[in-house]
């Protein structure tokens, strides 16, 4: 049984598991200024009915509204002034745009679903026109697609030969590793422990989405 010499405080164990979140978040979340520097007894941390407050207010904004650190911090640790409203603004707009491209995604596939040809690619009769409608071919005017790819400049001065398969860094041939998140490709560093992510961004959507999983199965 933990002992505390204060009853109106709790340990970081205690503290986390309010939330669901393993002590390690929390010291994590103390590291990255989400939460000031926590009250210690005896060496220990100790949480306070304001710190239990407040780390379920970094909760909200991180898991629920899936902010980056940088503004979680902002809206825990700041006061409500221009730069508070700044970040929570900024997140609102992100959020309302993905809800956008999410809302497009649901609308085309469910277009999709209802197609009754069997072979879209060849006889769906409005195939052409969600091509020029939604996708970057719709930019260049060519009645065939050979003749619009023909007419459209590559985006790089790779030779006309390489393999375009090949996950290969065109500016130093450096081969390339896949994030673990996005899916999209980067560039290893030479020295240094090898990285799954491409960005901060996609590792910490990687911990927010392990996050809800755990706090799923509980």
């Amino acid at each position: 049984m933990e002992y505390m010499s204060d009853p109106a405080s709790v340990s970081i164990g205690k503290a986390a598991a309010l939330y669901d979140l393993a002590p390690s978040t929390l010291r994590w979340w103390e590291s990255q200024r989400v939460l000031p520097r926590a009250t210690r007894v005896n060496g220990r941390r100790v949480y306070s009915e304001t710190d239990l407050r407040r780390i379920g207010l970094a909760y909200l904004c991180s898991v629920t509204g899936v902010m980056s650190l940088d503004q979680v911090s902002e809206v825990t640790i700041g006061r409500r002034n221009d730069l508070w409203h700044r970040t929570v603004k900024g997140q609102v707009r992100l959020l309302e745009q993905k809800i956008e491209e999410l809302r497009n995604a649901h609308t085309y596939l469910m277009h999709l679903l209802e197609c009754p040809d069997d072979d879209i690619v060849d006889e769906c009769p409005w195939l052409d026109g969600e091509l020029m409608s939604h996708t970057p071919r719709g930019r260049v005017a060519a009645e065939s697609f050979v003749a619009a790819a023909q007419s459209t400049p590559r985006r790089t001065n790779a030779s006309a030969d390489r393999d375009e398969t090949v996950e290969v860094c065109d500016e130093t041939g450096v081969p390339l590793s896949r994030c673990a998140v996005c899916a999209g490709t980067f560039a290893q560093a030479p020295t240094g422990r090898r990285r799954r992510y491409c960005s901060r961004a996609c590792q910490q959507r990687h911990y927010r989405e392990t996050a809800r999983e755990r706090s799923a199965r509980r």
